[in-house]
């Protein structure tokens, strides 16, 4: 990375943590075998492979509804040779993007904005791929509009795509939200494009590669919405291809197959067909319709019933990649469904009778109560992907060498709503993020025993799952068990600690043998926490009784709000699945604090693990205290008054001498907290000013001494110092930001001066400044600030910043330092850089 000031310093992105948009269509899995979902206004791509998001796209300006792959799996034998994947993405505005993955440096670039022609979000995107240069693609919008585009690939890596908009149809108030699109078997001229969506029925329009799409036929049967379509490939023996089959899946818990044949009445272009004795499997005829010089006869194969909730999805099996080169790619007689029963499905036809049946279920009829929003076939046939109403991933391969044999196997999670705050563990070990999702997650890297590298981030733990959304966190930096605080849209802050179930996973993550140290507790009894009904407070399993079987008299298997299934504590040898995460590594819950009169807002923690301090929303001064707690008793020890709305943020001065808060009145606030002997708390509030010209988002206190940051929507930072005679004073404004800033740390990189201010800012861009501080006689006399890096787009958050923190550094006389630096947003993103600062 080269872009900004000095190109000394390098930033890596290490872990990109996002859920998936809880949308229909939304993942796509393309023939590069890797997958593309919406996450918030970002593309995100991950590796099932390395179970890692390895990007995000910035581009779009609202939420991305869906995604598709050019090539798809479904043509994945076609992409062999090619040098270049492309990717469509479409958002809840109508704004539909071309992306360019270069498969030799896997470089993205995004070749260009469709024009704009659906004036409401797009719901689904299909297309067909002609040859290695061409694609003819659908788009379907809210509006009730369809949009039929041919899409051509340069031939050579410097060429531009072209595009053009071959048809515009419209198909009134009841919009469409699945469309699939195919050759007609026997007259590949002429393509057929089947839609289905709000009205209950599937119609089928025909038209030239050039456009004119008509209305050929409409498809009834089902009797709720459509949600998924697709077309297989030919299906033909001897060379022959003179039928397509069309599945549909529906909120009426049913999915068709339906046969569409060239009609043996009528002679074809190679000189006629026999006509089809009916059999068993295609029992009901239906409607005839002429495409050129064809006509075809559509029949309902099959119907298939098996799911027990909506049907969201139902994809065929991608064709084999190994065919001989010149023979067709035949398609695979085998189809994936996934369903809200949290159930996919793999069902094929019987080879004597031919009566589909499933023939694979993967997932559960579990407590989770809502499932899965789509099913993906990996290119070559041997995984299963799903994504889920949690934003979460549920990937499944068939490891059986002689019959099916499917294992979970792991793939990338994280928050399906902006990320609010995070915080480092006091060893450095993971980070710990809350969000408006209602959970609380934990990052970790998971050590690779074989190798020497860092290890690869997974979430590790999932300590409270709640019934509100969380707003801030703090993590405990005193001796004792690993402990935080955290404070959601309700007036009490809860503390939680680390049960035995985790303290021994962590070991394993880390590679260090659990031992009792003073940092853990010798005698931890509680193994883990079980779910409350209201999804409230977690109570503790304690190690004696985890083994005994709980007696569930009368009611057992009734899943009601009483009887929510027992977790079961593990400890984790390998990072965990989904499943695990949801339910099984929950924290009990040891306190509540009680004493602020509106929801939490802002919280932190001193370095000595002494004080917490927490804020919560307010509009009067005596709403807008702070509430300092003491760590262990959780008295309530003072209360500070300064502010008169909201405090949006607040830190300890590293000597913990002192005590930051900055408000959405425009001031800043400066406590001196002082300790006497009786552990009673005196405050003294030393300095308030109106600093900025609108709302102060965020602080920073510099690590080696009393000056600090603050960061507002005004778009500067100014950096001020508190002075010996303690008052404070404004030593410099950095010079203006392009957005407003939202989130600020600081770091220092030796005892005396030099520091990184990292910030960040509401368009989601982050910078890195390098701040000198000149000091004469112990008082800070001005400090110089410039831009040392300014990150590239493409590893930044695409929506506001919300927080900032650098891991403590390690002491190290190597010629090179590495940072760590991690990033929360309302993107629903969680990364982690690293900056390596050469000496």
């Amino acid at each position: 990375m080269t872009s900004g000031g000095g190109g000394e310093v390098e930033v890596k992105e290490v872990f990109i943590g996002a859920g998936c948009n809880r949308i229909v269509n939304n993942v796509s899995w393309g023939a590069c075998d890797l997958v593309a979902f919406g996450a918030q206004n970002a593309v995100a791509i991950f590796s099932p492979k390395s179970a890692q998001i390895l990007t995000t796209l910035p581009g779009h300006n609202a939420s991305v509804n869906c995604t598709y792959w050019l090539p798809s799996n479904k043509f994945s034998f076609r992409a062999k040779h090619l040098k270049c994947h492309y990717l469509l993405s479409g958002d809840s505005d109508g704004a539909i993007h071309l992306w360019e993955l270069s498969l030799v440096d896997q470089k993205w670039r995004n070749v260009l904005q469709l024009p704009k022609s659906h004036k409401k979000g797009i719901t689904c995107i299909t297309a067909h791929i002609i040859s290695e240069t061409v694609a003819i693609v659908a788009s379907a919008s809210s509006d009730g509009s369809i949009c039929v585009w041919e899409v051509v690939f340069p031939s050579t890596n410097e060429g531009n795509c072209t595009l053009l908009l071959l048809d515009s149809l419209m198909v009134g108030s009841k919009s469409m939200v699945a469309l699939s699109l195919a050759e007609l078997p026997g007259n590949v001229s002429y393509m057929v494009l089947a839609m289905g969506g709000l009205d209950n029925k599937i119609h089928l329009y025909c038209g030239k590669r050039t456009g004119e799409f008509v209305k050929a036929c409409e498809l009834k049967g089902h009797t709720d919405w459509i949600r998924s379509l697709d077309f297989s490939l030919p299906m033909g023996k001897n060379g022959e291809a003179n039928s397509i089959m069309l599945v549909s899946s529906s909120q009426d818990r049913g999915i068709r197959i339906w046969k569409m044949a060239l009609h043996g009445s009528s002679p074809d272009i190679n000189g006629g067909c026999k006509k089809e004795e009916i059999s068993l499997t295609s029992y009901i005829q239906g409607p005839i319709f002429t495409a050129g010089p064809s006509t075809y006869q559509v029949s309902l194969e099959s119907l298939l019933i098996g799911h027990e909730d909506w049907v969201y999805s139902v994809q065929w099996q991608p064709p084999s990649a190994t065919e001989i080169e010149g023979v067709p790619c035949y398609q695979s007689e085998s189809i994936l469904s996934a369903s809200m029963d949290k159930t996919m499905m793999i069902w094929k036809p019987e080879k004597t009778s031919g009566i589909w049946m499933n023939v694979v279920t993967v997932g559960e009829l579990s407590h989770c109560a809502l499932g899965f929003y789509g099913g993906h076939w990996s290119p070559n046939g041997d995984s299963i992907l799903a994504h889920g109403y949690g934003g979460s991933f549920h990937l499944w391969r068939n490891v059986g060498i002689s019959s099916d044999n499917w294992k979970p196997q792991k793939v990338p999670s994280g928050h399906f709503a902006a990320v609010m705050d995070i915080s480092w563990a006091r060893s450095g070990d993971y980070i710990i993020s809350v969000s408006h999702d209602q959970t609380t997650r934990i990052f970790a890297p998971w050590k690779n025993v074989n190798s020497l590298e860092g290890g690869s981030w997974h979430e590790i733990a999932r300590p409270q799952v709640h019934g509100h959304d969380i707003n801030c966190v703090t993590i405990i930096q005193g001796k004792g068990n690993h402990r935080f605080v955290s404070g959601a849209e309700e007036k009490v802050a809860r503390v939680f600690e680390a049960p035995l179930s985790f303290l021994k996973t962590l070991s394993h993550a880390t590679l260090q043998n659990f031992v009792a140290t003073e940092d853990h507790l010798v005698d931890v009894q509680i193994l883990g926490a079980n779910m409350s009904a209201l999804g409230l407070s977690q109570k503790p399993i304690y190690v004696h009784s985890a083994d005994k079987t709980p007696d569930r008299s009368g009611n057992e298997g009734i899943d009601t709000l009483e009887t929510i299934p027992d977790a079961v504590p593990v400890v984790l040898t390998e990072p965990p699945i989904e499943d695990q995460l949801a339910w099984h590594t929950l924290w009990p819950e040891s306190h509540k604090l009680y004493g602020h009169g509106n929801e939490l807002f802002s919280i932190c923690c001193d370095h000595k693990g002494k004080l917490v301090a927490s804020s919560c929303k307010a509009q009067t001064a005596s709403v807008a205290e702070i509430w300092l707690w003491e760590v262990g008793s959780w008295k309530a020890v003072s209360r500070l008054q300064s502010h008169s709305l909201t405090i949006t943020q607040m830190e300890f001065s590293h000597d913990d001498s002192m005590l930051l808060a900055v408000s959405r009145d425009r001031q800043f606030s400066v406590f001196k907290i002082q300790r006497t002997g009786s552990d009673e708390i005196h405050h003294e509030l030393i300095s308030r000013q109106e600093a900025h010209r609108r709302i102060i988002w965020s602080c920073s206190w510099n690590p080696h001494g009393h000056e600090f940051a603050t960061g507002s929507r005004d778009k500067t930072v100014k950096i001020w110092a508190v002075t010996a005679e303690s008052s404070v004073k404004q030593l410099t404004t950095l010079s203006q930001f392009k957005s407003s800033v939202t989130a600020l740390s600081w770091v220092g990189l030796d005892p005396k001066s030099n520091g990184f201010l990292a910030v960040g800012m509401e368009n989601g861009l982050l910078e890195l400044w390098n701040l000198s501080i000149n000091r004469t006689d112990n008082v800070c006399s001005n400090v110089v600030a410039s831009v040392v890096k300014r990150l590239d787009p493409f590893v930044c958050h695409v929506s506001s910043v919300n927080r900032l923190a650098w891991k403590e550094p390690e002491k190290s006389g190597e010629e090179c330092r590495k940072l760590q630096l991690a990033s929360c947003g309302a993107d629903h993103c969680v990364r982690v850089f690293e900056i390596n600062v050469p000496v």
